[in-house]
Protein backbone atom coordinates (compact mmCIF):
# COMPACT_ATOMS: atom_id res chain seq x y z
CA UNK A 1 0.00 0.00 0.00
CA UNK A 2 1.23 3.59 -1.04
CA UNK A 3 0.34 5.88 1.51
CA UNK A 4 1.74 8.63 -0.58
CA UNK A 5 -0.05 7.64 -3.80
CA UNK A 6 -3.40 7.43 -1.97
CA UNK A 7 -2.90 10.88 -0.82
CA UNK A 8 -2.26 12.49 -4.13
CA UNK A 9 -5.10 10.28 -5.72
CA UNK A 10 -8.07 11.71 -2.95
CA UNK A 11 -6.52 15.02 -3.32
CA UNK A 12 -6.40 15.54 -7.13
CA UNK A 13 -9.73 13.98 -7.13
CA UNK A 14 -11.18 15.89 -4.59
CA UNK A 15 -9.73 19.70 -5.33
CA UNK A 16 -8.52 19.23 -8.49
CA UNK A 17 -5.47 21.26 -7.96
CA UNK A 18 -3.34 23.53 -10.32
CA UNK A 19 -0.17 22.29 -7.81
CA UNK A 20 0.14 19.61 -5.75
CA UNK A 21 3.32 17.79 -4.06
CA UNK A 22 2.99 14.91 -1.25
CA UNK A 23 6.18 14.70 0.23
CA UNK A 24 6.89 11.01 2.61
CA UNK A 25 9.20 12.51 4.61
CA UNK A 26 9.10 9.85 7.19
CA UNK A 27 12.92 9.02 6.70
CA UNK A 28 13.82 12.04 8.28
CA UNK A 29 12.41 10.87 11.47
CA UNK A 30 12.89 7.89 14.42
CA UNK A 31 10.72 5.36 12.23
CA UNK A 32 11.08 1.77 11.45
CA UNK A 33 12.70 1.44 7.49
CA UNK A 34 9.95 1.36 4.86
CA UNK A 35 8.04 3.34 7.12
CA UNK A 36 5.01 6.11 5.30
CA UNK A 37 3.95 7.86 8.56
CA UNK A 38 5.05 11.45 7.99
CA UNK A 39 4.37 13.67 5.00
CA UNK A 40 4.09 17.11 3.65
CA UNK A 41 1.68 18.35 1.58
CA UNK A 42 1.32 21.45 -0.73
CA UNK A 43 -1.96 21.90 -2.21
CA UNK A 44 -2.92 24.56 -4.46
CA UNK A 45 -6.67 25.21 -5.43
CA UNK A 46 -9.30 27.71 -5.97
CA UNK A 47 -11.82 25.34 -3.94
CA UNK A 48 -10.01 27.22 -0.79
CA UNK A 49 -11.11 30.57 -2.23
CA UNK A 50 -12.70 32.14 0.48
CA UNK A 51 -12.04 29.20 3.05
CA UNK A 52 -10.16 30.03 6.70
CA UNK A 53 -6.72 27.96 6.91
CA UNK A 54 -8.78 25.81 10.05
CA UNK A 55 -11.40 25.00 7.18
CA UNK A 56 -8.80 24.30 4.41
CA UNK A 57 -7.23 21.67 7.24
CA UNK A 58 -10.07 20.77 7.97
CA UNK A 59 -11.39 19.50 5.12
CA UNK A 60 -8.11 17.68 3.86
CA UNK A 61 -8.10 15.68 7.55
CA UNK A 62 -11.71 14.43 6.55
CA UNK A 63 -10.76 13.74 2.95
CA UNK A 64 -7.87 11.66 4.64
CA UNK A 65 -9.79 10.53 7.69
CA UNK A 66 -9.15 6.48 6.91
CA UNK A 67 -5.38 7.48 6.63
CA UNK A 68 -5.08 9.70 9.10
CA UNK A 69 -6.65 6.81 11.84
CA UNK A 70 -4.50 4.08 10.08
CA UNK A 71 -1.01 4.89 9.01
CA UNK A 72 -0.21 8.39 8.82
CA UNK A 73 1.77 9.62 12.28
CA UNK A 74 2.13 13.15 11.38
CA UNK A 75 0.85 15.71 8.32
CA UNK A 76 1.87 19.01 7.38
CA UNK A 77 -0.45 21.39 4.91
CA UNK A 78 0.62 23.79 3.18
CA UNK A 79 -2.73 25.15 1.43
CA UNK A 80 -3.56 27.80 -0.83
CA UNK A 81 -5.57 29.62 -3.65
CA UNK A 82 -3.69 30.25 -7.09
CA UNK A 83 -3.31 33.98 -5.82
CA UNK A 84 -1.79 33.36 -2.72
CA UNK A 85 0.48 30.81 -4.02
CA UNK A 86 1.43 32.92 -6.77
CA UNK A 87 2.24 35.75 -3.69
CA UNK A 88 4.71 33.21 -2.00
CA UNK A 89 6.78 32.67 -5.02
CA UNK A 90 5.14 29.31 -5.77
CA UNK A 91 7.85 27.49 -2.71
CA UNK A 92 7.36 26.71 0.58
CA UNK A 93 9.88 26.25 3.50
CA UNK A 94 11.43 22.99 4.11
CA UNK A 95 10.26 20.93 7.06
CA UNK A 96 12.73 21.27 9.99
CA UNK A 97 15.19 18.37 11.08
CA UNK A 98 13.55 15.98 13.49
CA UNK A 99 14.08 16.72 17.12
CA UNK A 100 14.41 12.62 17.85
CA UNK A 101 10.96 11.88 19.56
CA UNK A 102 10.45 8.56 20.13
CA UNK A 103 14.30 7.65 20.97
Amino acid sequence: MDIQKIITTKLKQTFSPSFIEVIDESNNHNVPKGSQSHFRVTLVTDAFTGKPLIQRHRWVNTLLKTELAESIHALTLHTFTSDEWMHKGEKVKTSPPCQGGGK
